[in-house]
C-alpha cells in the first residue's frame, strides 16, 4: 500500500500522522474487534457477511453517489436486484479511467466536505489517479487490518522497527540518514542515501537499534541484503521477520532476504484505493485475502471469471470499508493467479497463490504474450557483478536491459548475462543490453525492476492489436 504525502521525513511528520489517527481510536478498536472473531469463520459463514456488507454499500451508492446513481438507472436496475455476489456481474466494471473522469461524481454527498482527505495512487500502471479516504477513519480501520496481519508474525506496537520505504531522511552533508519516531520505536532510514559508502553506517546502526522488524519495500531491502551477503555481514540477531508490501516480490527477492537476514519474510498485497487487502499467514506464502475489506474477483483476459486455481486473472475489486468514495468492481491492472484452498492454517479465506504483479510489469512479447517477472529466472549468478537492473521496453518483443556494471563486469560476465536473460525471456523476446551509470528511484523512492511504454492491457481486445506484429529487430 502506498500512500499520498511528502516524501520528506521528519520526526513531525511521522508523529502527526500517528497521532491523527488517535480520535479515531474507536473506529480501530471495533474493526480489530471484528477481525479476531470473524478469522474463526467458515465459508458461509464469510459469505453471509459479505452479502449483508455488499448490500448496504449498494443501498448508499444508490442513495448518495451520484455516478452509481447513474450506472443503476443506465442498466434498469436498483439494488435489490444484487441479491448474491454473482450478481455483481449486472454492474460494469470500474477503470481507472472512469475513475479520473468521474471524481466528483463518485463523492457521497451525506459526507461534509471536511471528511474528505484527497489521495493519489504512484502511477506504476502508467494511470495515476485521486480518490478519497475519509478523513482520519480510513487510516484507522487500515491500522485494524495491518495490525490482524501483522499478528501473524508476533507483531506488537511496542516492537522496534527498521522502516525502509521510501522516504528522504538527511543530507550527504550531514550524513546522517534516519530519524527515530513514534516514542523511539520506530527506525525511518532513507532510501534516496543507500549507498556502498553509506551502507555500513546504515548497518552499524541497525544493529545498534536491535530491531524486532523491518518493513520494507522489497527492492529497497535487496539492497541492503546484497551488500550484507558480498561483504559477508551476520544477520541482524534481534530481527524476527521482514514485512514486506507496496511492490511485487519476487522469488528471488525472496530468497534473497532470507538467506541475507536469517529470519522470515513476510509479504503482503494491497492498493492505495483500500479495496484489496491480503496477506501470508503462519504456514503458507499463498495470500489470505480479507473478506471484510473487500470482494475479489478475477477476471480472465475474455472478461470472463477464473473459475479454477493456477490460472491467471486481473483482479477487480469492491470494497467494503470506504463509503466516502465507494469503488465497485473496480479493476486494479494488477494480476494474480487464484490457489487452492483451504489453507492448513484454518482461515477460510480466497486464497492467491502468487501476485503476478501490475499489468506494467509484463513484458510484451513478439506474439502478444504477456511475460511476467515472477516466472523469469532473475536469480541467477549471472547478476554478480551487476549493481543494478532494469528491463525496459518499448517495442513489441524487444526489451533494453539497463545494467549498472561493479568495477569487476567484462566482456564474459555480459556474454554470460545476455545467455541468461534471454534464455528466461525466450525466443519470442529480443533482449539488447545497455550500460548506465544510474537507475534512479520513482518519486515514492521504489526501485523498477520492469518499466513498460507500451499501453498494455490485460483484455483479449485490448491486446489484440499487438499480436502478428513483427517487431523491428536491432542488431
Amino acid at each position: 500500500m502506498v500512500y499520498s504525502g511528502s516524501m520528506n521525513c521528519t520526526r513531525d511528520s511521522f508523529t502527526t500522522r500517528a497521532l491523527s489517527i488517535l480520535p479515531f481510536y474507536n473506529e480501530y478498536k471495533k474493526t480489530y474487534a471484528l477481525l479476531c472473531q470473524s478469522r474463526t469463520w467458515n465459508r458461509e459463514e464469510i459469505e453471509a457477511y459479505q452479502v449483508e456488507a455488499l448490500g448496504r454499500l449498494l443501498d448508499h451508492a444508490y442513495e448518495n453517489v451520484p455516478y452509481y446513481r447513474r450506472v443503476f438507472r443506465e442498466r434498469e436496475l436498483v439494488p435489490e436486484d444484487i441479491a448474491t455476489l454473482n450478481d455483481l456481474k449486472l454492474l460494469p466494471f470500474l477503470t481507472r479511467e472512469d475513475l479520473q473522469n468521474n471524481l466528483p461524481d463518485l463523492k457521497a454527498k451525506n459526507y461534509p466536505e471536511s471528511a474528505f482527505e484527497y489521495v493519489t495512487t504512484g502511477g506504476s500502471t502508467g494511470i495515476p489517479v485521486g480518490f478519497y479516504y475519509e478523513k482520519g477513519a480510513s487510516r484507522a480501520r487500515e491500522w485494524a487490518f495491518m495490525k490482524t496481519l501483522w499478528d501473524r508474525v508476533g507483531y506488537r506496537f511496542i516492537d522496534r522497527c527498521v522502516i525502509l520505504r521510501g522516504y528522504i531522511v538527511g543530507s550527504p552533508e550531514d550524513k546522517i540518514y534516519w530519524k527515530k519516531t513514534l516514542f523511539g520505536r520506530w527506525l525511518v532510514m532513507s532510501s534516496h542515501h543507500m549507498t556502498e559508502e553509506t551502507l555500513p553506517a546504515y548497518i552499524d546502526e541497525i544493529r545498534r537499534f536491535r530491531p524486532r522488524f523491518i518493513q520494507a519495500y522489497p527492492s529497497t531491502a535487496v539492497i541492503l541484503a546484497r551488500y550484507m551477503m558480498e561483504h559477508e555481514i551476520k544477520p541482524f540477531p534481534t530481527l524476527k521477520a521482514i514485512l514486506c508490501g507496496s511492490e511485487n516480490l519476487y522469488p528471488w527477492q525472496r530468497s534473497l532476504l532470507s538467506e541475507a537476514f536469517g529470519c522470515r519474510v513476510f509479504s503482503w498485497y494491497g492498493n492505495s484505493e483500500q479495496t484489496v487487502l491480503a496477506g501470508e499467514c503462519e504456514e503458507s506464502t499463498h495470500y489470505h485475502i480479507f473478506p471484510e475489506y473487500g470482494i475479489v474477483e478475477l477476471i480472465g483476459r475474455d472478461g470472463r471469471p477464473v473459475t479454477r486455481p493456477g490460472v491467471m486473472g486481473e483482479v477487480v475489486t469492491t470494497g467494503l470499508t470506504n463509503y466516502i468514495c465507494p469503488l465497485i468492481r473496480y479493476r486494479t491492472m494488477d494480476l494474480a493467479t487464484e490457489a487452492e484452498g483451504p489453507c492448513t492454517c484454518g482461515r477460510s479465506y480466497q486464497l492467491l497463490e502468487r501476485v503476478d504483479g501490475r499489468v506494467q510489469d509484463f513484458i510484451v512479447t513478439c506474439r502478444g504474450e504477456l511475460l511476467s517477472g515472477v516466472t523469469m529466472n532473475i536469480d541467477t549468478d549471472a547478476f554478480d557483478n551487476v549493481k543494478q537492473f532494469q528491463f525496459y521496453q518499448e517495442k513489441v518483443g524487444e526489451v533494453i536491459l539497463n545494467i549498472v556494471r561493479k568495477p569487476g563486469f567484462n566482456s564474459q560476465d555480459a556474454e554470460y548475462l545476455y545467455q541468461e536473460v534471454s534464455r528466461s525471456c525466450g525466443s519470442d523476446v529480443t533482449i539488447t543490453i545497455r550500460y548506465v551509470e544510474h537507475i534512479p528511484l520513482t518519486a515514492r523512492g521504489k526501485h523498477r525492476y520492469f518499466v513498460q511504454n507500451l499501453p498494455v492491457r490485460f483484455g483479449e481486445e485490448e491486446m489484440a492489436k499487438f499480436e502478428h506484429i513483427s517487431p523491428n529487430i536491432v542488431a
